[in-house]
């Protein structure tokens, strides 16, 4: 139980995919620079991967100022010297804020986008497209994880239902059609390399920039 004054937040998939996660991020991510976080959420994922993940560096965004103090706690209670403070992001914005002059130790060479575009509008998608497009070096790495319908059928009656209360919540929210994340990618010089099955009918889903 969290003390009033922890600004910890807590989301209870984590401890399920976190390890699955970086099973994968193991394979596909390259070997060494910066991993960019978008839309970090509680910052969970953010403490378990920075020090697994060394010496890869791990920089944390989140749109949320609540999120954003979550991350910064976590980082508290499990520090690591791979692990940036956390920064404000918006996904559908035409340009980030990291963009404009934000000192890294090493460059961005991959991005790492966990349960976001089912959970926003589909314009967070292309932004996030779009920003992996301008930020990414040649053979640089877009890692998605989350539920997706594939030829615009779900893959589970779970993930239906799921869909159904996203919608019900906001009407721009839902499952996202695989092919649509693909074709948008690609719009943006991103091209599908690999899914990977995972637990609770998720997909990881990997894109390279192109040179």
């Amino acid at each position: 139980m969290k003390k009033p004054e922890d600004a910890r937040q807590y989301a209870p998939a984590t401890e399920r995919n976190r390890q699955p996660i970086l099973k994968v991020l193991l394979q596909v991510l390259p070997t060494s620079g910066t991993i960019l976080e978008v839309a970090s959420g509680t910052g969970e994922h953010a403490v378990f991967f920075a020090p697994r993940l060394s010496p890869r560096r791990w920089l944390p965004t989140e749109q949320n100022p609540l999120l954003r103090a979550s991350v910064r706690a976590w980082a508290e209670e499990c520090p690591s010297d791979h692990l940036y403070p956390p920064l404000e992001l918006d996904a559908s914005a035409p340009i980030w804020a990291l963009e404009q002059g934000v000192l890294l130790d090493s460059p961005i060479v991959a991005i790492v986008n966990i349960n976001m575009i089912h959970i926003s509008p589909w314009s967070a998608c292309l932004g996030l497209m779009a920003g992996a497009g301008r930020i990414l070096p040649p053979g640089g790495i877009l890692y998605l994880y989350g539920p997706f319908k594939q030829k615009g059928e779900h893959t589970a009656p779970s993930n239906a239902a799921f869909d159904q209360s996203l919608t019900e919540r906001n009407p721009e929210w839902g499952v996202r059609n695989l092919e649509d994340v693909i074709a948008a990618a690609s719009n943006q010089n991103l091209t599908f390399k690999e899914i990977y099955q995972m637990p609770a009918n998720n997909l990881s889903v990997v894109f390279q920039r192109g040179e």
